[in-house]
């Protein structure tokens, strides 16, 4: 079995603010604390687990969100393929930006890991993989970071047939991000069945191991209610099929 690391970025591929005083904690949908957790499978194989928290870090005088993503394969997967990857962002306390975003990576044979700071004052964002560090990027206004962005597309309800675009940045390049949301469907995970919103982003944007299957299809289902909590996310790739169900909340 071949898995290449793409999928486990598109887990975080799959999903713009209020201008808000620092006084009151924002109402937003997600709340510090909220901890999700997910089986993995690649097509009916049950190949690992994944963990997506937040929680809102208070440093004086900065209060920021630290978004931590997790996934690691189960002892059957890391015999052909083991994958402990995590993820942190940092993203500004009335979530309009990301500040920080890092991945220490390890998938198969590929052991990485990438720092990137975004500068908003010198409208630059400094890159570095394994200790090398790249050009400086420039960036023109407030941007997302590849995980952020499951977080920024939460912010606002959610209605069949619109498109949300979010502006996000990995370090290397600026992309514009194109999500179309769908009809409402109802989805069972092991936590439950859900009534959700589908959310797809245009392939074309993504890179990776998507831009090897030009028919390539990702999707996530959001829940219907004033969490919108990611329900189910599913990618269809020239490796396989992959999908990631809700397990606990």
């Amino acid at each position: 079995m071949k898995v290449r690391s793409g999928f486990f970025v598109s887990l975080i591929f799959v999903c713009f603010a209020l201008s808000l005083s620092s006084k009151d904690l924002p109402d937003f949908p997600f709340k510090a604390g909220e901890k999700l957790e997910y089986d993995i499978s690649w097509g009916f194989i049950p190949v690992g687990r994944a963990t997506l928290e937040i929680n809102l870090i208070k440093e004086a005088p900065l209060k920021y969100w630290q978004i931590n993503f997790s996934v690691s394969t189960n002892d059957f997967a890391d015999a052909f393929y083991k994958v402990r990857t995590r993820v942190r962002s940092e993203v500004d306390y009335s979530f309009t930006r990301s500040l920080y975003y890092s991945k220490n990576q390890q998938e198969g044979k590929t052991v990485k890991s990438v720092d990137v700071k975004f500068d908003y004052e010198q409208k630059l964002c400094f890159y570095s993989e394994n200790s090398r560090k790249n050009k400086p990027l420039s960036i023109d206004g407030n941007v997302f970071d590849p995980l952020s962005i499951v977080y920024a597309f939460r912010l606002h309800p959610h209605k069949k047939g619109e498109r949300k675009v979010i502006s996000t940045c990995d370090g290397k390049k600026t992309l514009a991000i194109s999500i179309k949301v769908g009809e409402k469907e109802q989805v069972r995970v092991p936590l439950g069945k859900f009534t959700t919103h589908s959310a797809t982003p245009e392939m074309k944007n993504l890179s990776g191991v998507f831009k090897k299957s030009p028919k390539g299809i990702l999707r996530v289902w959001y829940s219907v209610d004033d969490n919108r909590i990611p329900i189910l996310i599913k990618s269809k790739v020239v490796v396989g099929s992959f999908t990631a169900k809700l397990r606990k909340a």
